[in-house]
């Protein structure tokens, strides 16, 4: 109205500055080469470097191990530096060294980096006996071995080592160092005894019966 003062305006209240954003958590370790993230929890270690490295886990009787190939999806790099894996089941000596000639046989083989349908699998049960002319017996309270070798005219990878222990029962133990063929066939030259399938770097997944 005329005649009565005019209040004068109020400041507008001054804004705050932010206090900055906290830095983004740091990423989580890798997993350990050849293994995935779900995989390198404590049923994995690394082995002892007098024992060959490589890592070591323990199964019961009936568990399994699956093992993932290595592969790519587009755009594909070029060939020769796709990763080819021959696996191989050996004795301690050949885990120590990583020679498969150690009394050794072909196990499965990663020989498809580029497969339409995803990473070749394999599997290994660890059973007391198996109905398979071909199949495996492990026996409780002994270790397996396995190691990889690169195939031939392909680029040298390191070798790839891991150790198998199977828990033992509350049954009696049986004797068996190593994996018993249930085949009556010789296995001379390895020929008739050779499992070839195809597939890691090697992806060793557990999996509880």
């Amino acid at each position: 109205m005329p005649g009565e003062a005019t209040a004068p305006p109020s400041p507008r209240p001054a804004c705050a500055p932010r206090a900055p954003r906290p830095p983004p958590p740091p990423p989580p370790p890798p997993p350990p080469p050849g293994l995935p993230a779900r995989t390198a929890g404590p049923r994995f270690h690394a082995g002892a470097a007098d024992d060959g490295g490589g890592y070591t886990v323990e199964v019961s009787i009936n568990d399994y191990l699956d093992i993932y190939c290595p592969h790519y999806g587009a755009p594909l790099p070029p060939a020769e530096r796709m990763e080819h894996y021959v696996l191989y089941m050996v004795n301690g000596e050949g885990h120590a060294s990583c020679d498969h000639r150690q009394r050794g046989f072909k196990r499965w083989e990663c020989n498809r980096p580029a497969a339409p349908g995803g990473p070749l699998k394999f599997s290994e049960k660890f059973q007391l006996f198996t109905p398979f002319s071909l199949g495996f017996e492990f026996r409780p309270g002994h270790e397996y071995y396995y190691i990889s070798a690169t195939p031939p005219n392909a680029v040298d990878r390191p070798c790839l080592r891991l150790k198998v222990y199977v828990r033992p029962t509350n049954e009696t133990l049986y004797e068996a160092p190593e994996p018993i063929f249930t085949s009556n066939n010789s296995c001379s030259g390895l020929g008739a005894c050779q499992l070839v399938l195809s597939t890691v770097p090697v992806l060793w997944t557990l999996l509880g019966s």
